[in-house]
């Protein structure tokens, strides 16, 4: 039987789902698109997770790795850490000999590629080659380092720099920038706009209103699930929802999105699970890096600097597309918070 026909059966069903389910293919239901307990879409609108791009340059592979792995099953990741950890020698491996070297399955290495944004195996193999090529040829890898309770504080300070710079180049390399720029143009057409986030996530829903509104937007930040729900009732279509959760599991988050995707708001999920149950009920997801996390290190830290780097990309795309009244709404505000920023003069005592 060829490599293609392997893949064509392998890619069949699996775990009694139909060929293609949870994995972004055309047949069968997108990634990540297990209902929430109790919803269902809203007739008429298709609820669709977004995998990651498919074809994605090899350099955006280990990026990938790291932000899809913990929503893998444990054979899935064994294959997902192998071609991260050893690009070179899984690329020159058949579908069958990457199964055998992992201890899983031929449909699980086939799944696995197609989670990781491949159209099958040999697409894989073909990025596996190419990011063995960039490391060959001296490209500095990714180092990261885990915080140790003795540390001296000097080691935390050049340790958390450098895991939060690979968080970062982590997110950009996985951010699906056609995902971004609609994402950006709803924002800048929204008659109003509603962001949820809970905990850490909640501090970043406040900072993206923040930011939207210093651009003459209609913007209102939730982080009391009640009061989030109430306000998504009141959405239609040509406004906006955006949920910031980074496991993509936040029911308090979920819930309101639901209610704004269901009454025709267009909805977008800024996530760490791109194939989490937030992402059923989101028009557009943008996938943020998991990070690497240890119980000094706990997720709010590199999710909350991922988290921010999509709200600022998404907030100057939207300064870039609302640029005629972005920049007097700007300059309007500083204007008007410049006395408070003004030093007080100190009085000398008598």
């Amino acid at each position: 039987m060829t490599e293609e026909l392997k893949e064509t059966f392998t890619g069949g069903p699996v775990d009694g789902r139909p060929a293609g389910a949870g994995t972004g293919t055309a047949a069968g239901t997108p990634a990540g698109t297990s209902p929430a307990a109790g919803t269902a879409p809203a007739p008429g609108r298709t609820a669709w997770a977004h995998a990651p791009g498919m074809g994605a340059a090899p350099d955006a592979l280990a990026a990938k790795v790291r932000t899809l792995a913990p929503s893998m099953t444990r054979s899935m990741q064994r294959v997902a850490e192998a071609v991260a950890s050893d690009p070179a020698a899984c690329a020159a491996l058949t579908v069958t000999g990457l199964a055998e070297r992992t201890g899983t399955s031929e449909a699980t290495v086939v799944r696995t590629a197609r989670l990781l944004g491949y159209p099958g195996y040999r697409d894989l193999r073909l990025a596996l080659a190419g990011l063995a090529a960039q490391r060959t040829s001296g490209r500095s890898p990714a180092v990261t380092s885990d915080i140790a309770v003795d540390d001296p504080i000097e080691a935390v300070v050049a340790k958390l720099a450098r895991d939060e710079q690979q968080t970062l180049a982590d997110t950009a390399a996985a951010l699906d920038t056609a995902q971004l720029a609609a994402a950006v143009t709803a924002l800048a057409e929204a008659r109003r706009t509603d962001v949820y986030g809970i905990g850490a996530s909640g501090l970043v829903a406040q900072d993206l209103a923040q930011k939207l509104l210093r651009i003459g937007l209609v913007v209102h930040a939730h982080s009391d699930p009640h009061v989030a729900v109430t306000g998504a009732v009141q959405l239609r279509s040509g406004d906006v929802a955006v949920a910031i959760t980074h496991s993509g599991a936040t029911a308090d988050v979920i819930e309101p999105l639901r209610v704004a995707f269901e009454r025709g708001a267009t909805t977008i999920a800024i996530t760490g699970r791109p194939d989490g149950p937030v992402a059923q009920y989101a028009d557009h997801v943008l996938t943020t890096s998991t990070g690497r996390e240890t119980e000094l290190r706990p997720a709010a830290m590199s999710s909350r600097t991922s988290q921010l780097l999509v709200v600022d990309c998404l907030f100057t795309g939207v300064t870039q597309r609302t640029y005629a009244t972005a920049a007097p709404a700007l300059s309007a505000s500083y204007e008007a918070l410049a006395h408070r920023r003004a030093p007080r003069q100190r009085t000398n005592p008598r």
